[in-house]
């Protein structure tokens, strides 16, 4: 796989789970890297420091991904630090609980604008930089939910997860004349604080055998699982692909 280096990225959502791991692969492989959160400082520092030990450059940037301002100064930030963008990983999400019946607006509301909305305004303020210098990669993280696996409880989740798999179809067909390939992964269950969701251990053990149940290979996904397709897409090895969403769940049994 190609290297990062003297590659600048914004990974949105990059304290934990996940967006922690795609930042911290990146890192490893060269790239200076803008470390996103909404509200665990410590723990970005701490993602910031990781990747310092190793060598590399970083900064946190703390931002509601919904606020257009927010973003805008998560940009410039980025600037200020790399003088440049070249990848941008759209990992921040949330994951709040309800069905058709008893969702509310507010949470309603809530997926779409961090979900999507956030996906919309990172990927437009990003492209607007990338279409400058003719390139750039634009990675999202959406889930299998988009694709229709319904999970109890995931009405907003999921309708949220879909519409960025439309956007990243729509972003890459606006975004391809000036060299910028946009593509989605798409979880399954990943061992991740959302997936958690404040379980006992005993509970969540319970929710991570009937994931394991449900994959072909048996297994649930880490966030390094995740990392690596994003790898893929945000170098120059994925240079004539656009547009697509990888699936990477374990080879759920109910979706083949």
């Amino acid at each position: 796989m190609s290297d990062f280096k003297d590659k600048v990225a914004v990974v949105t959502g990059s304290s934990r789970s996940i967006g922690r791991a795609i930042a911290l692969a990146l890192a490893r492989r060269g790239c200076a890297v803008t470390v996103n959160y909404s509200k665990s400082r410590d723990e970005a520092d701490e993602v910031v420091k990781t990747i310092e030990e190793m060598g590399g450059k970083a900064v946190a940037v703390q931002c509601d991904v919904s606020k257009r301002e927010k973003v805008e100064a998560m940009f410039k930030a980025t600037l200020d630090a790399f003088g440049k963008v070249d990848i941008l990983v759209n990992v921040a999400g949330i994951a709040m609980r309800g069905s058709l019946l008893d969702t509310t607006d507010e949470v309603w509301d809530r997926h779409m604008e961090v979900n999507l909305k956030g996906v919309f305004l990172c990927s437009q303020v990003a492209a607007r930089h990338m279409v400058e210098r003719s390139y750039g990669k634009i990675v999202n993280i959406s889930s299998n939910s988009g694709f229709g696996i319904a999970m109890d409880g995931e009405t907003a989740y999921g309708v949220s997860k879909a519409g960025v798999i439309q956007l990243t179809k729509s972003s890459a067909y606006d975004l391809g004349k000036h060299n910028i390939n946009v593509n989605c992964v798409a979880p399954g269950a990943v061992d991740t604080v959302m997936l958690r969701g404040g379980r006992s251990d005993e509970e969540y053990e319970k929710v991570l055998e009937g994931r394991r149940n449900l994959a072909s290979l048996g297994i649930t996904g880490t966030p390094e699982d995740i990392a690596n397709a994003v790898l893929f897409f945000a170098s120059d090895d994925s240079r004539y692909i656009t547009g697509k969403t990888l699936l990477v769940d374990g080879g759920r049994r109910d979706f083949l």
